[in-house]
């Protein structure tokens, strides 16, 4: 399945908030590597910062001198329908998502348009399935979130690990994560709305309990696991209750390869203990003041929306995530690494996405569904080619 056998539209692709610091990012990405015939085009609020980025993007390539710029704002419905009837695959950097980001996947689910977000918001993500799941299975849209280092190399990263363990057995995954680099002010954002929201987060996810179908014959589960010494990787391990474990057990449910008893955790890897102490306490004295709305708004102001670090910092910048996989008598180390996590590889695992979902032959999928379950090894290489690893590090 791809959408060039779809209903002719004007465009293939369309990333919104594209004057943003990585919806620009992700628009430079598309000028360098749209495969040539991409029918696509940039849209956002503003029409002169459009007009700008398109500037820096002839640069790239001197055919983006006639880029069309479409303009539409995120609390506007009619031109945000407007804007998913014209496209095959529309993606969107707009958030906090929450706020933010409901009408464009309601007029996605409603025009049969594939969508992708860089969201690592639970609550939002509960929310659209709630209300547009249904829906965009009746017009056969794809609605597929967390399309960058949320949630992607951990869901591709837990789906190639699996296909390295027997088949049809019990499998087990620990997934380590460790990263350096800087993040923007809309990903702080993001962040603190979380924390904020943790009462309407919960109710969204019992909310979807009582809407998501049950698995019957088979068991997919992500439990936060217990704080620990990592053999494995040498590190101190520490649970990490963030949106990805919850993505993986997805793939997992919808995908019978991961077996009929599938276990994630999911963890960071932190070298020392003295850090290993202190990072939980800072981030809960965090979550603490994001329960104040005077104090989450003064730590949104710290960082202004739109901004991020410089080219030179995101250059130094690098994630590894270890993988440990076993079942079935098999025990297999694999390993997905890149660059900068929060907006280099970013931007290009969501350019990658939307090109995949608008080009490459995919399996047969509507609704909300994961990166794991809609591309798959389709994305996988796609990656890999742009740069970043999957390999099989070591198994015994």
């Amino acid at each position: 399945m791809n959408r060039q056998s779809g209903p002719e539209r004007p465009y293939d692709i369309v990333p919104f908030g594209a004057t943003g610091f990585v919806g620009a990012l992700t628009a430079e990405y598309l000028a360098a590597h749209a495969p040539e015939g991409c029918r696509w085009a940039i849209a956002g609020r503003s029409r002169p910062k459009l007009e700008r980025l398109r500037e820096r993007l002839a640069a790239i390539d001197p055919a983006c001198a006639g880029l069309p710029v479409l303009v539409a704002d995120a609390a506007d419905d009619d031109a945000l329908r407007e804007l998913a009837e014209s496209t095959h695959v529309l993606a969107t950097t707009v958030g906090p998502y929450v706020r933010y980001g409901e009408g464009l996947v309601a007029a996605c689910a409603e025009a049969g348009t594939d969508y992708a977000d860089l969201t690592g918001e639970p609550e939002f993500i509960d929310t659209m399935f709630v209300r547009h799941d249904a829906r965009a299975r009746e017009t056969g849209a794809r609605i597929v979130h967390a399309c960058g280092f949320d949630s992607v190399p951990h869901d591709l990263g837990a789906y190639f690990t699996v296909q390295q363990l027997p088949e049809d057995v019990p499998l087990r995954v620990d997934g380590f994560v460790s990263a350096g680099g800087m993040f923007s002010g809309g990903t702080f954002a993001s962040a603190l709305t979380v924390m904020g929201r943790q009462r309407e987060g919960a109710r969204a996810a019992r909310e979807r309990r009582l809407h998501e179908p049950r698995l019957v014959g088979r068991r997919a589960r992500a439990p936060l696991g217990a704080p620990r010494f990592s053999k494995e990787t040498a590190t101190w391990a520490l649970p990490l209750p963030t949106l990805d474990p919850q993505v993986v057990a997805r793939s997992a449910r919808a995908l019978e390869r991961y077996g009929p008893d599938f276990q994630y955790r999911h963890y960071a890897s932190v070298k020392t203990l003295p850090v290993a102490l202190a990072g939980p306490v800072a981030l809960g004295a965090l979550a603490a003041l994001a329960q104040l709305p005077p104090a989450r708004a003064w730590l949104m102001d710290r960082y202004e929306p739109g901004s991020g670090p410089s080219a030179e910092l995101r250059e130094r910048s690098w994630f590894r995530v270890r993988f440990v996989g076993e079942g079935g008598g098999r025990r297999v180390f694999t390993e997905v690494s890149g660059g900068d996590p929060g907006y280099g590889e970013t931007a290009k695992m969501l350019a990658e996405s939307v090109l995949s979902l608008a080009f490459d032959e995919l399996p047969r999928t509507a609704g909300q569904v994961t990166t794991a379950a809609a591309m798959g090894d389709a994305l996988i290489e796609r990656l890999r080619a742009a740069g970043i690893v999957f390999r099989v590090a070591d198994s015994r």
